[in-house]
């Protein structure tokens, strides 16, 4: 015996939760997309330099963060932290090393990620 009317699509409560979940909640902190693209392609290039080999993503409450890891057994060896509440103070983006130490704080995220990005050198 079934709960739902004869008529309804079964699937379509289910749709409805889908939907719900995949929509982040309103008081998370993300990467817009052109950030993460920006971030990604970073990451991408340190890879094929055999640098960088895992990555993990967490959206807070307060803030968004992307990890950066030699090993995945290891701790980051960068955050690239997106932190809304400081930007009209020192900027909400940020680099932050293994230690902890702010590398580089800033408006623009292309400028912040600079402190990383190497560019190959002429031989």
């Amino acid at each position: 015996m079934s709960l739902m009317p004869e008529d309804a699509d079964p699937s379509g409560s289910h749709a409805a939760v889908r939907v719900a979940a995949a929509t982040p909640s309103p008081n998370r902190v993300t990467f817009n997309r052109l950030e993460l693209n920006r971030i990604l392609n970073l990451y991408g290039r340190m890879v094929a330099d055999g640098e960088w080999r895992d990555y993990a993503i967490d959206f807070l409450r307060d803030r968004a963060v992307f990890s950066v890891y030699r090993r995945a057994s290891e701790v980051p060896l960068y955050r690239i932290e997106k932190d809304p509440r400081l930007a009209r103070k020192q900027g909400m983006y940020s680099v932050i090393s293994a230690t902890g130490l702010i590398m580089r704080r800033g408006h623009e995220l292309d400028r912040v990620l600079l402190v990383i990005d190497r560019k190959p050198a002429l031989v």
